[in-house]
């Protein structure tokens, strides 16, 4: 993949797979600008010295996306892998924490998309969200229903999006992985069987290809990345 003098915006890439995302693209020769939350995720950041770093606290704010979306000239693609997780069970989940969700999930996906989209206007380009496997099958969104219902709307927001900007050259998917083997998952969840989950380095391939010349014929899918998770 060659991405030489093209600019791409990732969003959450600071964090295991964003590292992945970044440090492949970096690799193919993109400038890339990265937006983060947690000030040690950036200091700790392996490629801080080759990337432009912005500090965003909310990309569920409008006016905050506008801003970052501003600062990057000829925008090429935009990756959108900040986002959140929460299982509670449905009797737990009171509105405010199903509009947590809906907004760092969703409304942040939805507004970058919206920057993107405007950014782009009809010089074509890339669009890649992430989604997960409950957005796919809702069954296995038990005991994370909010969470399961956040990353459902973003990929029928693909979808759909998909199909309306294509006429401007702009490619529009989606990556749905099920766990994936992080320091935080690793951390939350210590009697699981790891070698079943999904590498990130993995996720990332897949993103990136969406993202290049090579996934030109692709559009509005969004693609499960399921590892050995049965």
């Amino acid at each position: 993949m060659d991405f030489t003098g093209r600019q791409i915006v990732v969003t959450g890439g600071t964090g295991a797979l964003g590292r992945a995302v970044v440090g492949t693209l970096i690799k193919s020769g993109a400038t890339c600008h990265v937006s983060y939350m947690l000030e040690a995720e950036a200091q700790s950041f392996p490629h801080k010295q080759n990337v432009t770093l912005h500090a965003v606290n909310d990309l569920a704010d409008e006016a905050t996306v506008g801003k970052l979306y501003a600062n990057v000239p000829k925008l090429w693609a935009s990756i959108h892998l900040a986002g959140g997780f929460a299982a509670n069970s449905f009797a737990d989940t009171d509105k405010a924490k199903l509009m947590q969700q809906l907004e760092t999930n969703f409304i942040a996906c939805f507004l970058c998309c919206r920057a993107a989209v405007k950014a782009m206007g009809r010089n074509g380009g890339r669009i890649v969200n992430v989604a997960a496997r409950p957005a796919l099958e809702w069954r296995s969104g038990a005991g994370m229903v909010a969470y399961a219902s956040s990353k459902a709307a973003v990929a029928a927001m693909t979808v759909a999006l998909a199909e309306e900007a294509v006429k401007d050259g702009i490619l529009v998917n989606a990556v749905a992985p099920s766990t994936m083997d992080t320091p935080a998952n690793r951390k939350a969840m210590p009697n699981a069987d790891v070698s079943k989950w999904v590498q990130p380095v993995n996720v990332a391939r897949l993103v990136t290809w969406l993202a290049g010349d090579a996934g030109k014929d692709v559009n509005g899918a969004a693609i499960p990345v399921y590892g050995a998770e049965v």
